[in-house]
């Protein structure tokens, strides 16, 4: 009975091993590739420009919260128990107007991840269409990013792409 599983396990592995020999493997790095394409810097500069608009909007509203507390807190004490209420509401409602600009603009599901979803997405989408066309055509069966494999520690550079990729794109 062991002897049967040491040969089936031997065959198991005699298999995989010739069958990994016929993969054909290549390399990208991402990283290099988005940096040579004009339309991801416009794309990204966008976003920068958007992201710095709304954090100023922010920072402003952030300015005004902190005014009216520190006016509160300098005036309290002249202030009737129904004006020190009133104030204090006002100054949380302006602090939530904060964190609502906050997630509106830089949460989850915000205005800068729906534009760059809408920007950067359409870039993604047609660099995996040349990546894959660039596999059929030579027949690769496997294209790893180097950029996101930090346990790549050496890779020749006959099996790195990326300029091919770039090619595929028409960026110089």
């Amino acid at each position: 009975m062991k002897r049967i599983i040491i040969l089936l396990f031997a065959a198991v592995m005699a298999f995989g091993t010739a069958f990994a020999k016929d993969q054909s493997i290549a390399y990208i790095d991402m990283q290099y590739i988005l940096k040579n394409l004009p339309q991801y810097e416009q794309a990204n500069e966008q976003l920068t420009m958007l992201s710095k608009r709304w954090q100023k909007e922010i920072d402003a509203a952030q300015q005004e919260a902190r005014v009216m507390a520190t006016n509160y807190q300098t005036e309290q004490i002249f202030l009737s128990e129904t004006m020190r209420a009133q104030r204090e509401q006002e100054i949380v409602k302006k602090e939530q107007e904060v964190l609502e600009l906050k997630r509106k603009y830089f949460g989850q599901e915000g205005e800068l991840y729906k534009k760059r979803e809408a920007l950067i997405k359409p870039i993604q989408d047609e660099i995996y269409n040349a990546i894959q066309d660039l596999a059929n055509e030579k027949r690769i069966d496997i294209i790893k990013d180097r950029s996101a494999d930090p346990s790549l520690i050496y890779m020749s550079s006959k099996l790195d792409i990326s300029d091919q990729v770039l090619r595929k794109l028409g960026a110089k």
